[in-house]
């Protein structure tokens, strides 16, 4: 029997072991997320994502110690990307976060994505509920960086922050939207580079193109929330849409994070007072139900089938007896 009791009165090594086995999938670690469950929702979920070369994990670096200055706990999971022919993964951002090792107020965590597309690794999400029931008020996720195909973050974090830098195309990638759609706040990182304002500029016309479900809150907004604009089709007094900032920052020398705290801080008082906060998590839990039975009826569909079945069908596959469609329904079958 689980005894969630160390692990919630701030025990770091209880909470090491437990997370251990949540990555490995142990079969100790469904009771032990079931017990915790129930201590979860308290956090604020952060992702952090954007391409390679942006600077994110200088930025998730910053970020938390700005957040401890304001008293808050801090948790981090960084996820690397796993070798595709050793599956081993690096994990640095232990190493480029290291200043912040030491200070009982933070914890990181590194997991490596093991294959899994989206930026996240299989069991990111379990992970997240084992450091928001441990009482950390802020869990910051920084994915592995996939590019414009690494959107799942938006369906775990309440607070998508997407992060750009000058000079590596990513003008032309702002114009194709992409990830763009997912950001609740942009944050063009580096901008002591040339061209920072050229992308400040393509993202302007990035938001103006992407299609956005409309984020409304209905009601009074506290005044400042400047950022949160009213949405004029609806034509209401009391109607607003959350408009994301635009932010640049210079990670590497401290520049611009207080004024990224404020644009989170002001997102989740949006989500608290609108109906998109729990209508995210609505979408949130479905999201993680879908992928859960997705495995779990793959897992069952693989252990029915005969010895040599997948394989044989993969042969007929590649002499193309049969086409990839109807394979899967013979298999089903």
């Amino acid at each position: 029997m689980f005894d969630p009791t160390p692990l919630l009165s701030g025990e770091r090594r209880a909470l090491a072991r437990l997370l251990t086995r949540v990555e490995n999938s142990a079969p100790e670690a469904d009771e032990a997320l079931a017990a915790l469950f129930p201590h979860t929702g308290r956090a604020h979920i952060v992702g952090v994502t954007g391409a390679p070369g942006t600077g994110k994990s200088s930025l998730v670096n910053e970020l938390a110690k700005a957040l401890r200055q304001l008293n808050k706990t801090v948790a981090i999971v960084a996820v690397d990307p796993t070798s595709p022919f050793t599956g081993g993964a690096i994990l640095g951002d232990r190493i480029r976060m290291r200043d912040l090792s030491g200070d009982a107020g933070v914890f990181i965590r590194s997991m490596a994505s093991r294959g899994a597309l989206g930026g996240l690794a299989r069991t990111t999400a379990d992970v997240v509920k084992v450091l928001d029931a441990a009482g950390f008020e802020i869990v910051l996720i920084e994915t592995v960086g996939a590019g414009q195909a690494e959107v799942d973050i938006a369906r775990m974090a309440q607070t998508t922050v997407v992060v750009e830098a000058p000079g590596l195309g990513d003008e032309v990638q702002g114009l194709k939207a992409g990830i763009l759609e997912i950001a609740d706040v942009l944050v063009v990182n580096k901008a002591d580079h040339p061209g920072a304002e050229a992308a400040v500029r393509a993202l302007r016309v990035s938001l103006e193109l992407a299609p956005r479900a409309a984020r409304v809150w209905r009601g009074t907004p506290p005044a400042a929330h400047h950022h949160l604009v009213p949405v004029s089709a609806l034509a209401t007094d009391d109607t607003i849409e959350w408009t994301p900032p635009i932010l640049t920052t210079v990670a590497t020398q401290g520049q611009g994070i207080a004024e990224l705290i404020d644009a989170l801080q002001r997102h989740r008082a949006f989500l608290r007072g609108s109906g998109d906060g729990p209508q995210r998590e609505r979408e949130r839990l479905r999201f993680e139900l879908e992928l859960r039975l997705r495995d779990m009826l793959l897992a069952h569909l693989l252990a029915r089938l005969q010895t040599g079945a997948l394989d044989g069908m993969v042969e007929k596959l590649f002499t193309r007896e049969i086409d990839p469609a109807s394979a899967v329904k013979k298999l089903l079958e």
